[in-house]
């Protein structure tokens, strides 16, 4: 997957070959690297570790490390990884994804006067469905065209990195929304939008099981736990240098 790079191609097809695209910036990739360079039979050098970017944002009075993609980004390694009290060469990636949430938050409220349904109690946007289809959007920059529309899982996929803020939008949306359209046989609809009374009509099982992981993770940490006792986890995390947080 390398293919003569320093990173991996993000994929291949038998007919064409490896895709030109590279997981090169941070995004949800940690884990990808991570996975192959704790591999017991085919590891990956730790050098790969430091083959990707780390732009920097800033965001009002706050600067994290992100790719500029979508709230997801800053999930999903987290839901398996342990990273809470610990930090390498570039960052303590727990945290930065407590500021990245706090970023979001704010960015939603910055929208407020374009998009009236934004507020402290009702705030999320990521890579979802929408009225017109699937977005790839969110924010800070803004990305994709917004419309007002709320997506449970930005804020259920980052309960352990500012869980009370996360748990007033969550907690809205069910007592609010939930006998609207926004909650059914599976929990929390994909996405929705109060502005257009346009409720989902699909649940998406990645967007549910970060929400679910996550939630998890938060209450009793038993996902962190289960996955932190391979020892492919935590070799990987060794040779990258994460060391505790002082």
């Amino acid at each position: 997957m390398l293919n003569g790079g320093r990173t991996f191609s993000m994929g291949w097809h038998p007919e064409s070959g490896f895709l030109d695209a590279r997981w090169e910036h941070y995004c949800e990739l940690m884990m990808i690297y991570l996975l192959a360079i704790g591999s017991p039979t085919h590891p990956l050098s730790p050098e790969a570790w430091k083959a990707w970017s780390r732009p920097v944002i800033k965001y009002q009075d706050l600067e994290y490390i992100s790719g500029n993609d979508p709230i997801f980004t800053h999930q999903y390694s987290q839901a398996w990884y342990d990273f809470r009290g610990k930090h390498d060469a570039y960052a303590d990636f727990f945290e930065n994804s407590v500021k990245a949430t706090k970023a979001h938050k704010l960015f939603c409220l910055s929208l407020h006067d374009r998009f009236s349904d934004y507020s402290g109690d009702l705030w999320g946007i990521t890579a979802s469905d929408s009225a017109k289809g699937y977005c790839a959007w969110g924010g800070p920059p803004e990305q994709g065209q917004i419309d007002g529309t709320i997506v449970p899982c930005a804020a259920g996929g980052s309960l352990p990195f500012l869980y009370e803020d996360c748990m007033k939008v969550l907690r809205n949306i069910r007592s609010r929304y939930g006998d609207k359209g926004a909650w059914g046989r599976y929990g929390f609809v994909d996405a929705f939008n109060p502005l257009t009374n346009w409720y989902n009509p699909d649940v998406i099982g990645i967007d549910v099981g970060i929400t679910m992981v996550m939630a998890e993770n938060k209450r009793s940490g038993f996902v962190w736990e289960t996955f932190m006792k391979n020892k492919e986890a935590q070799t990987a995390m060794e040779k990258v240098g994460f060391r505790p947080t002082a």
